[in-house]
């Protein structure tokens, strides 16, 4: 007679099994398309206690036991001023997921409860410094971020509408200000609707962001509140009923970036106007993009 299997067992397999295709294959499609884990990386996976950083987790876990090339992993989440009920919710749900957390405290939401301006980008900031900072005092070179394929591109559609600019999230990063150290995105490849059906699949129920910020977000009544993202993904929503593959064709899209057409672009910080780029196109080894193939 086999033996019945634990939560623990089922949320596992379920990663690897039903939802091979949804999360497992387009994660480890990301790590090999983007080389984000090499032989003797130390990788600080940061866990905010939400869906995403969890399966990330998990899923890291999962390679773990899988791979043939060696690497080392810490499960790093840092407390920013959680109320105890939060804080414990996530300790709960590493503990029922099996995930061994090494959890510090900060004073983010102290600090950002302040700020009127911008509040949840100074936090995406800081949090990023704080983890960066504890991850070296570990010994890791890396530390791997939540963000999937659903931020990449609602995160296009920000800069676009409320940036004045085109770019988007890269699937790893070199830290500017620890010299070393890397960023990566392991779940760039995982679309979020995947997530919250390996979620939902296996009765969990994680944390949110528990800021103030969320609460008036959720207070709205629409979901959107004053939430520039909540309002990408509400618009990302309507425009899927007429073209189901258009996040698809945006991700697509960042991979096949057209230079040369464009008026002006930015390389490593220093812009490059009209004139430099169009000199430059003269002089890549192609002709310069023509009229008729503009109009085509």
């Amino acid at each position: 007679m086999s033996r019945e299997l634990t939560p623990q067992e089922i949320a596992e397999r379920s990663l690897i099994k039903k939802y091979r295709k949804e999360l497992w294959n387009p994660f480890i499609a990301a790590v090999k398309r983007y080389g984000l884990i090499v032989p003797g990386d130390r990788i600080a996976v940061c866990i905010s206690g939400g869906k995403d950083s969890m399966v990330l987790a998990k899923l890291m876990q999962e390679l773990r036991r899988h791979t043939e090339q060696p690497f080392e992993m810490v499960f790093l989440a840092m407390d920013p001023g959680y109320a105890p009920a939060n804080r414990q919710l996530l300790e709960d749900n590493a503990a029922a997921l099996g995930v061994p957390l090494t959890i510090f405290a900060s004073n983010i939401f102290d600090v950002t409860v302040q700020v009127e301006k911008n509040p949840c980008y100074l936090c995406a900031r800081m949090r990023r410094g704080f983890l960066y900072s504890r991850a070296r005092e570990l010994g890791c070179n890396k530390i791997a971020l939540g963000h999937h394929m659903s931020d990449v591109i609602e995160t296009t559609l920000l800069g676009l509408f409320y940036g004045a600019q085109l770019q988007s999230m890269p699937p790893r990063l070199r830290s500017k200000n620890f010299p070393g150290m890397e960023l990566i995105r392991p779940l760039y490849c995982v679309h979020e609707d995947a997530i919250l059906a390996w979620k939902n699949y296996n009765h969990l129920r994680f944390l949110q962001c528990a800021c103030r910020f969320t609460e008036a977000r959720d207070a709205s009544g629409d979901g959107i509140g004053e939430s520039k993202r909540q309002e990408m993904k509400a618009l990302l929503r309507e425009l899927k009923k007429t073209n189901p593959n258009i996040e698809k064709s945006m991700f697509r899209a960042i991979h096949g970036v057209q230079l040369d057409t464009f008026p002006g672009f930015k390389f490593r910080g220093r812009a490059f106007s009209f004139e430099e780029a169009y000199d430059l196109s003269g002089l890549s080894g192609g002709a310069p993009q023509t009229a008729d193939q503009e109009e085509a």
